[in-house]
């Protein structure tokens, strides 16, 4: 009688799981895993370990020792939440800070709520903004660790958009903090220096485009919080360029292109409507510059993901889907 399940019609029948749409999901990281790992070595596989193990023995612990209910870590979405949370963080974090990440992601933010598909936020953007609040010294700390592959350039202690901050509180413009620190392209597509995230954003494009033929997510969010980005920071830039950086420097550094693409899109604390999910993706766009520009902090986007995911609820209510079978 457990495995009898009574649901309203319609009764769809298909081959995609749980399991496997996250399976798709590993994959797709592993571009981008496996580019941090070749420049943070042990560490960044140190980090890696740490912050899955401890998702996956909480969620475990939980429903085991709390919930009285058959383990859902089967379904792999604490292993996924482990990695995203690890590629939030600086190589250099102590092993402890990111056992603690991981238990409040998995313990406070996901299974409070009732385990996956009813929790409110990301659990893995929650866990990256708690460490930040509780550990800034630990989650600013970019010192490079030894890699496999040596890095020549890379610049240890601050990741472009904290350097850029820190160069126009002192008084510099925008031209004159590029001038002075040589910032290419390259460097921000390849942000060696910065969390296993920021590392390579070629490899996470890879693994976006491979889950968009995998049809695992759907383009419409992350491309609406590039286009906001792009118009927004466009428009600034403009009004005042020695202020103000323009589109390219904003899509490609910090965690843009990871939120948009791995951790907006994210089932279960994103909209479920195309119209909800495009209005979802402008709001994390336009709250990310604000902060960029205005804020204290030089990045944005778990701020932004975080506030927008209290949105969903509103979204889904506004822009629902039509019920079965009527026009």
């Amino acid at each position: 009688m457990d495995k009898l399940l009574v649901s309203p019609a319609p009764h769809l029948h298909v081959k995609t799981s749980t399991r496997s749409l996250m399976t798709d999901v590993v994959i797709a990281l592993t571009p981008a895993i496996l580019v941090s790992i070749l420049f943070y070595g042990w560490s960044e596989l140190m980090v890696l370990a740490v912050s899955v193990a401890s998702c996956v023995l909480t969620e475990w612990a939980v429903t085991k020792f709390l919930l009285k209910r058959p383990s859902t870590i089967s379904d792999m979405s604490a292993v996924i939440t482990g990695l995203l949370l690890a590629m939030n963080l600086p190589a250099s974090i102590p092993w402890w800070v990111t056992v603690i990440g991981g238990v409040f992601s998995i313990g406070v933010v996901k299974m409070t709520f009732g385990g996956l598909g009813q929790n409110v936020f990301n659990p893995a953007i929650a866990g990256r903004i708690f460490l930040l609040i509780s550990f800034p010294v630990y989650m600013t700390d970019w010192s490079m660790t030894d890699g496999f592959v040596p890095v020549v350039d890379a610049v240890s202690g601050a990741t472009p958009l904290t350097a850029l901050k820190e160069a126009l509180l002192s008084g510099s413009t925008v031209s004159e903090f590029f001038a002075e620190s040589g910032l290419t392209v390259r460097d921000m597509i390849q942000d060696v220096g910065a969390s296993a995230g920021e590392v390579s954003s070629l490899a996470l494009l890879a693994g976006f485009a491979y889950l968009l033929v995998r049809k695992v997510v759907k383009i419409w969010i992350p491309l609406s919080i590039f286009a906001t980005v792009a118009i927004v920071s466009g428009i600034f830039s403009l009004a005042n360029p020695d202020l103000y950086t323009g589109p390219v420097f904003n899509i490609f550094t910090g965690g843009m292109v990871l939120g948009a693409c791995f951790m907006a899109t994210d089932y279960v604390t994103s909209p479920m409507t195309t119209a909800g999910g495009i209005i979802y993706g402008i709001g994390i766009g336009l709250i990310t510059m604000m902060i960029r520009y205005f804020g204290s902090y030089p990045e944005g986007m778990s701020f932004a993901i975080l506030i927008m995911n209290c949105t969903v609820p509103l979204l889904n209510n506004w822009f629902h889907n039509k019920k079965y079978g009527r026009p």
